[in-house]
């Protein structure tokens, strides 16, 4: 499983939050996408590497200016983090 955190500039509201994560899902086949724009950033779990360009473009086309772009090895957790 795959972690990308995605730094996005210009969400103003929960409705750009859901404008960003509805345009993800509909990209790519995503197990979880939250976006929080006090921080800044989206975040996606896949179980595929995503490419990052069309991540990048996806995002781009709602609106918002993409940033940097992180990715790492995820692992579910368990039960009290196990």
């Amino acid at each position: 499983m795959w972690k990308y955190t995605i730094q996005v500039n210009g969400m103003m509201c929960g409705m750009c939050e859901s404008h960003v994560n509805d345009a993800v899902r509909k990209a790519f086949p995503v197990k979880k996408v939250t976006s929080s724009r006090s921080k800044k950033e989206t975040v996606v779990i896949t179980e595929a590497e995503l490419d990052q360009e069309a991540l990048r473009a996806a995002i781009s086309a709602t609106g918002y200016d993409v940033g940097e772009i992180w990715k790492e090895s995820w692992q579910k957790k368990g039960l009290f983090g196990r």
